[in-house]
């Protein structure tokens, strides 16, 4: 069943509403309650989420596929949960709850006035990730997926601009996407972008986990056209608290056209992006198809 618009809208403004009035150990065993009852149900969502897993984990068990698929499901209703209550947090509790590994790789580049190209996966808790990153000097700038209806969009504008964020949507902005984001690279910000699927079908066709995919050429391209440092970046929760790993850069190759050497690079994320999810599977919030065969099974209606 899909809710009207209007529904949607109220049940966001709900959350933010509620939500955040909660006594915090009662909103964690809510969602708590609401992922438990979710993967119980095993409802399309965590069906997928668990064919995605098996990419990640092919020698798991069915027992531990679903073990691991819970763990998914609350790792999931946690990002929400956070999201809801994460600008009441203060700075120290922002800032206090993350560990950066390689964090040198990003201070670096921004202090160089380079800028930096994050490729994300929806792993974690990516606005918490970029909060912390504005808390400690660094001005982040990303894109939004321009959500329906349109105030719920708004409402998501203004709740990532709330945490110091400058945001662009991706479709229906101002002036051409690319030429902004360039500008704001130029500038020596961070940039993170998610990157492992294809929003738009025109990605780069790539091996991630061993099958066919689509991910965005945007990160590569963007990287090629302004000389910005463009590192895979994976995030996990350890206990109370986050975990941001900047990896290696990833080097634009020396020879080739525009195209061949757009392709090397995004592989060269995706081979990242495939360890990072072996690594931390549970916090891999993966919900739709993503590989080629899944999504010709949808269009045939076989998913």
């Amino acid at each position: 069943m899909v809710l009207p618009e209007g529904w949607v809208y109220r049940a966001y403004a709900a959350g933010w509403a509620v939500v955040r009035r909660l006594p915090e150990p009662v909103a964690d065993r809510l969602f708590l309650a609401v992922a438990d009852l979710l993967w119980w149900r095993r409802v399309r969502p965590v069906r997928r989420l668990e064919a995605n897993l098996r990419r990640a984990c092919p020698e798991a068990t069915y027992d531990e596929l679903r073990v691991l698929s819970r763990q998914g499901m609350r790792s999931y209703l946690r990002y929400w949960c956070e999201a809801f209550r994460l600008p009441d947090w203060s700075r120290d509790r922002t800032v206090g709850r993350v560990r950066v590994e390689n964090e040198h790789y990003l201070r670096d580049a921004v202090g160089s006035g380079r800028g930096v190209l994050a490729a994300l996966m929806h792993m974690g808790n990516w606005d918490h990730a970029g909060a912390w990153a504005t808390l400690t000097g660094v001005p982040v700038v990303t894109v939004a997926e321009r959500l329906k209806p349109e105030r719920l969009f708004a409402r998501f504008l203004a709740y990532r601009q709330a945490l110091g964020m400058e945001i662009l949507p991706l479709t229906g902005g101002d002036g051409d996407l690319l030429d902004t984001l360039s500008r704001r690279l130029r500038a020596g910000r961070l940039v993170p972008l998610l990157a492992d699927r294809d929003l738009r079908s025109t990605g780069v066709e790539v091996d991630l986990l061993g099958e066919r995919t689509r991910m965005p050429p945007g990160p590569a391209m963007l990287a090629l056209r302004t000389g910005a440092a463009l590192h895979p970046v994976s995030i996990w929760y350890e206990g109370r608290g986050l975990v941001i790993r900047f990896h290696d850069e990833v080097v634009p190759p020396a020879h080739g056209r525009t195209r061949e050497k757009v392709t090397e690079m995004t592989q060269r994320v995706a081979d990242v992006f495939g360890a990072a999810i072996r690594a931390h599977p549970q916090d891999w919030h993966m919900l739709q198809p993503l590989w080629l065969g899944d999504l010709a099974d949808r269009g045939t209606g076989r998913a």
